[in-house]
């Protein structure tokens, strides 16, 4: 029996340089969009395979958000569904906003021209007036055709590192044991693409497994503007780990053209999150966005080659634990053809619950769902 990817949903541009459609483009204006040359982790002869974009989203003052998502929210770019786009974002860590040059001399770093554009976007992006605070964030996107009721599937196409460093930092009264913490200290993990690794000494070596902490599609409009840090079922601040390149995130859509934003990119983390932040990184998102009509969900869905993986939310760990099991057993029944309680029963002897996060204010589990197990089953995927 051949499941569909539908059934398991079943679940442009601004005027300007800032977001562009690349075809057509003058060798002066490809040059001029490129940006920083990225970290590549891949070997030489794997560069040709990249998937060329219809459009790039430039990380510059005018296409941020800083730290939130709201309907009212104006689109820096408007693409087509099926469209490809790359999303470029930065990492401000550790960066002032009246001295964020500061940061890149204390710790020997090079103020190249990534580096420019973290400093020019943290002297001229503005905070959200009435308080709230989150992730510097580049967006959003309007997909054309998108609609409330409609689910946005977003196929990770590629993730590279503009910058050869990530940040992470531990503070008092942060992280998973806040009480425990006395000092405020902040570490920069340098990267050896070659190896795939990060260092925090000598003696320490972080596989780099990237992947975007903040993918989200704007909440309701009669909710208003909201804060990027506690994730929601329009997606967020989710921090799964397993979200890398070839992987795929579905997400309900509800206002029109879904307005897609991300940032909060993440060289490595651990499940948890446990000190607050995971190796805080600028990253690359280059996504497909493929609008699936009047296939509604209730809470984000993702899938990866081996896995489909269910997610459960709430400021309570126990209860987000719950959400999480109620979610991976509707979806074993309602799109697998299993009973409840075969449902539960499959749940409880091969399904891995993990813990996301443990920080972002609203906790997260979610549910690895082995596609292996499904001897019967033959599951249809694009990675």
């Amino acid at each position: 029996m051949k499941t569909s990817r539908r059934s398991f949903l079943h679940q442009s541009t601004r005027n300007g340089l800032a977001a562009l459609s690349v075809s057509g483009l003058s060798i002066s204006a490809t040059d001029l969009l490129a940006g920083p040359s990225p970290v590549v982790l891949e070997p030489a002869a794997n560069t040709t395979s990249r998937v060329k974009p219809d459009h790039i989203v430039r990380s510059m003052p005018e296409n941020m958000v800083w730290g939130y998502f709201g309907a009212d929210v104006s689109p820096v770019a408007r693409v087509k569904d099926g469209d490809v786009v790359e999303i470029q974002t930065v990492n401000p860590s550790g960066v002032s906003r009246t001295n964020p040059e500061e940061f890149y001399t204390k710790n020997n770093l090079p103020i190249d021209a990534h580096a420019q554009e973290v400093i020019a976007i943290m002297k001229n992006v503005k905070p959200e007036p009435s308080g709230i605070r989150g992730h510097m964030l580049t967006g959003p996107v309007y997909i054309e055709g998108a609609q409330p009721g409609d689910t946005l599937e977003i196929r990770i196409l590629n993730l590279q590192f503009p910058a050869g460093f990530g940040v992470n930092s531990v503070w008092p009264g942060g992280g998973g044991i806040p009480d425990a913490v006395t000092t405020r200290e902040t570490f920069v993990y340098r990267y050896d693409a070659k190896r795939k690794v990060a260092y925090l000494k000598e003696g320490v070596e972080i596989p780099l497994k990237p992947f975007m902490g903040v993918m989200a599609l704007s909440p309701p409009s009669e909710t208003g503007r909201v804060s990027s840090i506690p994730p929601g079922f329009f997606g967020g601040n989710l921090d799964i780990k397993h979200l890398v390149k070839g992987t795929t995130l579905h997400l309900p859509v509800s206002v029109p053209g879904g307005l897609f934003t991300t940032g909060d990119g993440h060289g490595a983390q651990g499940n948890g999150e446990v000190s607050g932040v995971a190796i805080e990184t600028a990253l690359t998102l280059t996504a497909k966005f493929i609008v699936h009509k009047g296939k509604a969900l209730k809470m984000p869905r993702a899938e990866t080659p081996t896995h489909f993986i269910a997610v459960g939310l709430d400021k309570d760990l126990r209860l987000a634990m719950k959400n999480a099991l109620t979610e991976a057993t509707s979806f074993i029944k309602d799109e697998l053809g299993f009973t409840f309680n075969e449902a539960l029963s499959i749940a409880s002897t091969a399904v891995d619950f993990e813990v996301s996060q443990v920080v972002d204010q609203v906790l997260g589990v979610h549910a690895m769902i082995p596609k292996s197990i499904f001897t019967q089953k033959k599951f249809s995927y694009w990675a």
